[in-house]
């Protein structure tokens, strides 16, 4: 049987997932001695160490300085490992080595974790590419989206010339609905069609779901008769009538006739969902088990054959791009859904490179059919919120490439374990205890990150404000027999027999949580069944049945979802004006129920309307209300899509600009990559690989500074391990996000070192995070006098440039007359000789030829001339 509700995800912040004995940012520096003693024995993340022994990590050595276990070496200045300085035959480098590559590929050739078959995906991540071609829609293409190279992609189509949506219903913000194809009457339960969607006050609608078939196309069981998408028919419903000029009937062939009664609202093919992420439902309504995304993205050509049938699947029934909603792409154990962790689990070190594959294959495919087609077609995705699940996702290289992103800002508490907290809450308070029992609090400067606001402003780091909706979940998430809070609300619910708990449910923050007592009968009213057939406690019902609930109404629909047709006890609603979470409670049967209505949407659809978010994603449409005075009952409505349209149809238009101050006009050929994530609980703290790849045909000298943001779902107290130096410009915010974060950007400089990056080469460092962010952002490079910023943001209307060769940043005034001979690319020199090259003197350091100064390690620090 299909599903009739929707688990997003399970939160899982263990002891070990917290990592909180590694927190810290404050970097050892690497040695600089010219001999370099033995390495002792590796460090042993599972050993027990007393103070005085020794052990080695990362090339140096390191004492214990009193008992310690899992605390990873280097990683906290005041911590258990006082560093003994580098060890081995090799000594490490002071400086990052430089790479001089021809001819220039578009990103360096890097390790990676390699996907399976002779025909995986590159293993470095996807190049970001160049779009300031002859495209004359450039003008329209919002800033940060990549484009394919070398296609027209006709942005103007969908964007104005600011880089905006151009949306229908008078919004200045989008209201994109999720619209499911398994509410269609069956067992006479209310039925959702599209003729019962409010056409007027969406901008788009989310059909959900497709799948990945057992070929790896996009299917809705299309070739089954009677199936809900192209098959089936509503006899007598008015509304629901067929369009007869179209090939197709079901549920796709009322949108598209609804769609030609309301243009400008755009229609995008969700696939995947939690429970078809690893595999799919069949004709039949059975599960079929085969991987799904998991091993979708084992190989390139899979990936291929399925962003071909995704293209072929939207031009056939008139869909305006493709929602991605893969649970998930991401290196922590355990991270969705359980039936998927046979696929899952083996695969957790390539799944992210898999997903970048994904998405650029998508973006390129979806270009070029658009620029055949004359339109520009949409490719997003539903985005976990959660900072344990972001932790594993990298630095979410993936933003690039889509239009936006959908953060499922909902499930953020829920009875997979026993900390009853609030379903979507949009900000934190504090109090958490489900954060508070994992010790997040203090660990991470007070910032707690199971909340919408840090959640948005992770991905505001990458990406513009108009390009982040906001997910509000019109359904609930609630728990029986609550023990404690505040009306239930902070308190305790564990199941009374643990033994009996739900697949992938259980012990949480340190072993110390149980799985909770999920609500059941009147109070679930959206259930799934478990394998067995059983009801899944999770207090899983649209907002429309809880309203009823809060009436003492028990409904006329209540028999046919198989509940109770009673009710025991009162309802009273609650609404916390710190986080903005709205709920129920029973004191009589100790019942908690949350989700958003009127208080909560109120509250999100101003806090997008004040920061010029891009607008709001709705789980699901079916979950909204309108009350039937005739029968004296709450039932499926439009009034809460009312409230946010209304508010985002008289705000200003979002902000569709990445940076928050005024960026260079010229742009030079730089991009970043990272590489060396450690996987999942292990990521602790963020310590990657950070690769400035210069494709420019001129050096950036040494001396030259790279500043760039960083998003303040990170504490701001960024480390640098390999000697470029790291410099805090300013925060945006500073202390505990209680009732929210203050600003978007922490701003860093770095200064690029001796070497500098040589031209069609790279250089890099490692840097160090604590709480998840997205990429570096922002990048302005100052070379000499002159600041540019860097193709590594994609931004709008920039003119590329080559790096100047004047100054290069070095140190000292300078006469401007250099009276060292002049460089030569075919001369020998050997060390202490000095030239000059660019406006600077260059040292020799040892022998050399053909080493361009300022773009090899041979050559010292510049000196103006």
């Amino acid at each position: 049987m299909r599903p009739t509700g929707k688990l997003r995800h399970r939160l899982r912040v263990g002891a070990v997932a917290l990592g909180l004995a590694v927190l810290g940012t404050a970097l050892v520096p690497l040695a600089a001695a010219n001999a370099a003693p033995d390495c002792a024995t590796p460090w042993n993340a599972t050993t027990v160490y007393t103070g005085g022994q020794a052990v080695s990590y990362d090339g140096s050595n390191y004492s214990a300085k009193w008992w310690t276990q899992n605390d990873v070496p280097g990683a906290e200045q005041w911590g258990p490992w006082a560093s003994q300085g580098a060890c081995g035959t090799t000594t490490p480098p002071t400086t990052p080595p430089a790479t001089t590559r021809r001819p220039r590929p578009r990103r360096p050739p890097s390790p990676r974790h390699d996907a399976a078959g002779d025909d995986a995906p590159a293993t470095e991540p996807p190049a970001t590419g160049t779009p300031w071609t002859s495209n004359p829609d450039e003008k329209c293409r919002p800033d940060g989206l990549y484009q394919t190279p070398g296609v027209d992609v006709p942005y103007c189509t969908i964007y104005d010339e600011q880089g905006r949506e151009k949306l229908p219903n008078g919004l200045e913000h989008r209201v994109i609905g999720y619209f499911t194809n398994w509410r269609t009457g069956a067992n006479g339960q209310p039925r959702y069609l599209a003729n019962d969607i409010p056409w007027k006050q969406l901008s788009h609608i989310n059909y959900a779901f497709a799948h990945i078939d057992g070929q790896g196309k996009v299917s809705v069981n299309q070739t089954v008769a009677g199936n809900a998408s192209t098959d089936m028919t509503w006899p007598g419903v008015a509304g629901a009538e067929m369009d007869p000029a179209l090939p197709y009937k079901g549920h796709f062939n009322l949108l598209t006739k609804y769609k030609k009664q309301n243009p400008g609202v755009k229609a995008l093919v969700s696939v995947g969902g939690w429970a078809e992420t690893g595999g799919h439902f069949d004709g039949s309504g059975a599960r079929v088990a085969d991987g799904g995304f998991y091993t979708l993205t084992d190989s390139q050509a899979k990936i291929d054959a399925f962003a071909e049938s995704a293209v072929s699947f939207i031009r056939t029934y008139g869909f305006d791009g493709v929602d991605i909603d893969y649970e998930y792409a991401n290196s922590n154990g355990k991270a969705g859904s359980p039936d998927d962790f046979s696929f899952s689990e083996p695969r957790r070190a390539k799944l992210w490179a898999g997903y970048e594959s994904l998405m650029k294959t998508l973006r390129e495919k979806l270009d070029r059919a658009g620029a055949a087609d004359g339109t520009h077609y949409l490719l997003t995705v539903a985005a976990p919120a959660s900072g344990w699940l972001l932790r594993g996702a990298e630095v979410y290289q993936v933003t690039p490439y889509l239009d936006y992103v959908n953060i499922m800002s909902y499930d953020l508490h829920g009875s997979w374990n026993d900390y009853v907290g609030g379903n979507g809450p949009l900000f934190d308070d504090g109090k958490d205890p489900e954060l508070a029992a994992g010790g997040v609090y203090g660990a991470y400067s007070n910032i707690g990150y199971l909340n919408t606001d840090w959640a948005y402003h992770y991905f505001r780091g990458a990406m513009p404000a108009g390009r982040i909706n906001l997910g509000v979940p019109f359904y609930t998430r609630g728990w029986d027999d609550v023990q404690g809070g505040t009306n239930g609300l902070y308190g305790k619910a564990p199941l009374a027999d643990q033994a009996k708990c739900p697949p992938g449910t259980g012990p949480t923050i340190g072993g110390t949580s149980k799985c909770g007592n999920g609500a059941t009968g009147i109070n679930n009213l959206w259930h799934d069944l478990d394998k067995t057939g059983a009801e899944v406690g999770a207090g899983a019902n649209p907002i429309w049945h809880v309203l009823n609930l809060q009436k003492g109404v028990v409904g006329d629909y209540t028999a046919s979802y198989g509940a109770p047709t009673t009710i025991t006890g009162t309802y009273t609603h609650h609404f916390d004006q710190t986080t903005k979470t709205e709920w129920w409670w029973n004191a009589s049967t100790k019942t908690f129920l949350s989700g958003d209505s009127d208080q909560a949407i109120t509250a999100k659809a101003d806090y997008i309307a004040d920061n010029g978010i891009g607008g709001a994603m709705i789980w699901e449409l079916a979950g909204d209300y309108e009350y039937n005075a005739q029968k004296g009952q709450y039932e499926m409505g439009s009034t809460l899509v009312g409230l946010l349209h209304d508010t985002l149809a008289a705000s200003q238009p979002y902000d569709a600009t990445k940076a928050n101050v005024a960026m260079p006009t010229k742009a030079i050929d730089l991009g970043v990559e990272y590489t060396e994530f450690a996987l999942g609980d292990n990521n602790y703290p963020i310590n990657p690989r950070v690769t400035f790849v210069n494709n420019s045909d001129t050096a950036i000298p040494a001396g030259s500074t790279i500043t760039f943001d960083t998003a303040t779902s990170d504490t701001g107290a960024m480390g640098e391990q390999n000697g470029w130096g790291i410099t805090k410009v300013s925060s945006d915010h500073t202390g505990s996000n209680v009732g929210g974060l203050k600003g978007d950007f922490h701003t860093y400089t770095l200064k690029v070192p001796s070497g500098g990056i040589p031209a069609n080469g790279s250089a890099y460092t490692k840097l160090s995070w604590r709480l998840p962010m997205t990429e570096i952002s922002n990048l302005r490079v100052k070379v000499g006098s002159e600041t540019y910023a860097a193709l590594h943001d994609l931004p709008r209307g920039a003119t590329v440039v080559e790096p100047s060769t004047g100054s290069g940043g070095g140190t000292g005034g300078g006469t401007g007359t250099c009276t060292a001979t002049a460089w030569s690319a075919t001369a020998v020199y050997t060390g202490g000789a000095k030239v000059s090259y660019g406006g600077s003197t260059y040292t020799a350091k040892w022998w050399t030829q053909g080493d361009q100064p300022g773009s090899a390690a041979v050559w010292g620090d510049p000196v103006t001339c």
